[in-house]
């Protein structure tokens, strides 16, 4: 395969994966705010839920912050933005398996840690 070809592809890839990874956390983050795309108290745990010091309301737009900032960060530093990515969704997937709630969010949240993780070790091939 050609040299330049694939770096084309890798190139591609890294952006079809920065902007993924950027987007999608700010918009989820939003939503956090206005449960548009659903109703994000649904998925803190139970137990999570019960040690809080406030409602699973402001849990979740705290979540909601953090997701947005995340995002942000992929879009400008895309190594250590998709490292923070990865490991938020790697905590989310884990909450929801340890409470054995939403088995098949917990179980999707961990194939895109992965592919966050992969953007991270990507983003070294194209800087």
């Amino acid at each position: 395969m050609n040299t330049n070809h694939s770096n084309q592809i890798v190139n591609q890839v890294f952006i079809i994966l920065k902007y993924t990874f950027g987007i999608v956390p700010i918009v989820a983050g939003a939503d956090k705010f206005a449960n548009i795309l659903t109703n994000w108290e649904q998925y803190v745990n139970p137990t999570i839920a019960g040690l809080l010091p406030f409602s699973t309301g402001t849990f979740m737009m705290i979540a909601g912050v953090v997701e947005i900032i995340a995002g942000i960060i992929v879009l400008v530093k895309t190594e250590i933005g998709a490292y923070i990515v990865a490991a938020w969704l790697t905590v989310i997937a884990l909450s929801l398996l340890i409470g054995f709630n939403f088995v098949d969010v917990a179980v999707r949240d961990l194939v895109m840690a992965i592919a966050a993780f992969s953007l991270a070790k990507l983003s070294k091939a194209v800087s």
